[in-house]
């Protein structure tokens, strides 16, 4: 199921919040090999984790973590404007109705119907705040997904070759999307507007029958 946490939040799910960010490690240290920071403990986290994002994760029986992204409004401190913006295209894309999602994980092992609420989740904090885009970066193995879930992103700008090239995208919201990515994670529109419900204590507010 999906869960919608602050970093604050996370703090009472321990299973959850540590999970996730050894997960995070093994894929973007030891998989992916990027230059992350993994402290004694195992956890990848960056400065973007301390200022009380926003987490997205889908949260497997026993209370661990199988898929998790994480956002952040564009109005504040981002990643893609401290370390991308030269794939912004020249666009300024500052604005509380535009939040970057970062830190795309998935554990060894989800199904891949993960992804897909991972991104279904997306759509659904775009419905509820009323939020025109999603803005993220992403690199070339991410293309392949996002087209398999039905949510393939506008292409800002890119940088490098084959597998080492790097995207910013946006996603606006479509909800010929939503129904393709709704069959995707194998989740109702109803069920997935209650595990929104649940954790924010109302109901995404622009709802849409699926």
């Amino acid at each position: 199921m999906l869960r919608y946490l602050t970093a604050e939040q996370l703090a009472a799910y321990p299973i959850l919040r540590d999970t996730m960010h050894r997960d995070r490690a093994a894929q973007f240290r030891d998989r992916l090999k990027w230059d992350v920071t993994v402290d004694a403990d195992g956890f990848e986290r960056d400065k973007y984790d301390a200022i009380n994002p926003l987490y997205v994760i889908w949260e497997l029986p026993d209370g661990r973590h199988g898929g998790s992204m994480r956002f952040l409004p564009t109005s504040g401190r981002t990643m893609v404007h401290d370390h991308f913006p030269s794939l912004l295209g020249g666009a300024d894309v500052r604005s509380d109705q535009v939040w970057e999602c970062t830190r795309f994980c998935i554990a060894q092992g989800a199904g891949a119907h993960v992804a897909a609420a991972l991104m279904l989740a997306g759509g659904e904090l775009m419905r509820a705040f009323d939020l025109t885009h999603l803005l993220g970066v992403f690199d070339a193995r991410m293309v392949r997904i996002y087209d398999m879930i039905g949510a393939a992103p506008d292409v800002l700008g890119s940088s490098g070759t084959g597998r080492d090239k790097i995207s910013v995208g946006l996603w606006a919201y479509r909800s010929s999307d939503r129904a393709a990515v709704l069959r995707r994670a194998g989740v109702s529109g109803a069920v997935s507007e209650h595990w929104f419900e649940r954790s924010f204590g109302h109901k995404v507010i622009r709802s849409i029958a699926a």
